[in-house]
């Protein structure tokens, strides 16, 4: 598995309103496309998720918008 791109993106805890940052990374492997995003909360709250993308939607994650990052959590 290949790292292909990072980043981490600043936001406020909804409850707390504390600070927080989460992390996304776009992985390729043989089969494709893996995004891996962490919502950087502290455990045992901390929410992790993996999802497969196909090329186009690779490409989407990897040409956001500062604005629109975090999007792929919806």
């Amino acid at each position: 598995m290949k790292l292909i791109c990072s980043r981490t993106i600043s936001l406020l805890d909804v409850q707390s309103l504390a600070p927080r940052e989460a992390k996304e990374a776009l992985f390729r492997d043989e089969n494709g496309f893996v995004l891996y995003l962490s919502d950087g909360a502290q455990p045992p709250a901390l929410e992790e998720r993996l999802i497969s993308l196909d090329a186009r939607e690779a490409l989407l994650w990897l040409n956001e918008r500062p604005t629109d990052w975090g999007s792929f959590w919806r």
